[in-house]
């Protein structure tokens, strides 16, 4: 009688554990000025990319390729250029995750994106070299 409360103990537990929600994505907060955004991992991303809730821009120039489900293409350095920020959602708490080919463009955007009072950026750390390095793919081109 023992082993058969234990084992349903045991069973209970499991499957509380394999209904429970993914761990909510928190990333790495940049400080920037006028704030910070958030870097996150390819990893990480991934999972943020199932349940897509945000504009997705790649921002690195010149064009090197997409990762699957980018919204739109500005260039890093032109990113708060009015008709740019145009195409930006006009809510400034909104989540714009922001990308390149290595990292280093995306991360000066999203400095450039806090400057300018948007508070929800994100930005994929190592861009997509650290995307295929995690083994998923870009679009073919």
């Amino acid at each position: 009688m023992n082993r058969i409360l234990t084992l349903s103990t045991f069973l209970m537990v499991l499957l509380a554990a394999c209904q429970s929600k993914p761990a909510e994505i928190t990333g790495e907060k940049i400080a920037a000025d006028g704030g910070a955004y958030t870097s996150v991992n390819a990893d990480e991303f991934n999972v943020m990319l199932k349940n897509k809730d945000f504009v997705f821009i790649n921002v690195h120039i010149p064009f090197a390729g997409n990762i699957t489900g980018t919204d739109l293409s500005i260039a890093y350095d032109q990113i708060t250029e009015p008709v740019n920020i145009a195409q930006l959602p006009v809510d400034k708490n909104a989540r714009i995750v922001l990308y390149c080919r290595s990292g280093r463009m995306s991360a000066i955007a999203a400095e450039a994106l806090v400057s300018q009072g948007y508070t929800n950026i994100w930005d994929l750390a190592g861009g997509m070299v650290a995307w295929e390095q995690a083994g998923y793919e870009l679009e073919q081109q």
